[in-house]
């Protein structure tokens, strides 16, 4: 599966790394996406949106407050991903609602507890 992790870090105590890290393990083809280059492991982590020509998200899982997440609404809401996945402390009614009037499955749950029960 095609996941863009939207708030992606490269410091390893970090959820957003971890869950990165977990994602790739399993096989998902990601997009890391954060504030500031770096690495995730051998993988890269970016600081600009990717090219729809390369890199369609089907799953966006976000680690961004819901103030940082304003910078990506349009981005997310065009993408042609079908799920949104708001990680703890991520949760944005006003956003949540933009997505699921375009059709977009809208998900308040941890991508780590889902990725080891099996229900990413």
């Amino acid at each position: 599966m095609k996941v863009l992790v939207l708030g992606a870090s490269s410091k390893p105590e970090r959820y957003a790394y971890m869950a990165a890290e977990r994602l790739l393990a399993a096989g998902h083809d990601c997009y890391l996406l954060g504030a500031r280059s770096g690495q995730v492991g051998p993988h890269t982590l970016w600081t600009e949106w990717p090219d729809p020509e390369t890199f369609i998200p089907e799953t966006v899982t976000l680690y961004m407050g819901p103030e940082a997440q304003k910078a990506y609404h349009d981005k997310v809401l065009h993408s042609g991903t079908k799920r949104v996945i708001f990680n703890p402390g991520t949760e944005n009614q006003a956003f949540e609602t933009l997505l699921m009037g375009q059709g977009i499955e809208v998900l308040r749950a941890c991508t780590l507890v889902m990725l080891a029960t099996g229900t990413f």
